[in-house]
């Protein structure tokens, strides 16, 4: 995929609105402290421009944050220095992560679950976390459900507006796979910079990922409703997991 390059330095800007990521933070921080977790190491997989990392960073001992793109992590690490939060940023594919070391909490959230298109990766992903997770740790982790990749992202269009970034996003939803097309135009000046990025996300059943999840050696601990503790229904949009 064609995806996380310019869009790296304008990511802040356009997502910070749509996602709360003190509160999901703080969720998963109320989770650690309901398991007893430790707060030494914390592992944030695709953790983008550090915005979970940095919520839930400040509470751990040592912090490493993991992702496939080396300008996210360019942002990362401005961010977290000037937060004076020592990080260890790895550019890593998740499904083969080689890190050396175990952790207590794993997040990979905001959907980076869903990147992963077919089932021999999503396995191999799992199996790479559990190798990395301690005894007595947990990993937390959210999906774009079914429904939402299917019904409401789909095969519509959206557009965005604010005079500094304009964009328009066109998908296309086809076996369980939707591909996703995005043209941007970034202020510069007088005029507009325009990039352009290819995302494509799978939509995976719960009933799959909670086979693949026990098939991999992992206990299922919880199920949110985008964190929340509400019951999941038929059209949640975001399905947290608490596994350990």
């Amino acid at each position: 995929m064609n995806c996380y390059k310019d869009f790296a330095h304008v990511y802040d800007e356009l997502i910070n609105g749509d996602v709360d990521y003190k509160k999901w933070g703080d969720v998963i921080l109320k989770i650690c402290k309901d398991y007893s977790i430790k707060s030494e190491d914390y592992l944030d997989l695709a953790c983008g421009t550090g915005n979970l990392t940095e919520v839930i960073g400040k509470e751990f001992k040592h912090v490493w944050g993991v992702d496939l793109s080396e300008d996210m992590l360019w942002e990362a690490d401005k961010k977290l220095r000037n937060l004076n939060i020592k990080a260890k940023l790895v550019k890593q594919n998740i499904c083969e992560l080689q890190l050396n070391r175990t952790f207590n909490l794993i997040t990979c959230c905001l959907d980076s679950t869903n990147y992963i298109l077919d089932d021999d990766s999503l396995k191999e992903y799992f199996m790479s976390v559990k190798k990395h997770l301690r005894e007595n740790g947990i990993f937390i982790f959210d999906i774009n459900s079914y429904y939402k990749l299917s019904e409401v992202i789909g095969n519509n269009i959206f557009t965005y507006d604010d005079g500094e970034v304009v964009y328009i996003w066109e998908n296309q939803f086809d076996k369980e796979i939707v591909d996703m097309y995005l043209t941007f135009f970034v202020k510069n000046g007088e005029n507009y910079k325009r990039f352009d990025e290819e995302h494509s996300e799978r939509a995976h059943r719960e009933s799959k990922i909670e086979v693949l999840l026990i098939e991999c050696g992992f206990t299922i601990l919880n199920k949110l409703n985008n964190y929340k503790d509400e019951t999941i229904n038929d059209k949640s949009e975001r399905i947290v997991y608490v596994v350990k």
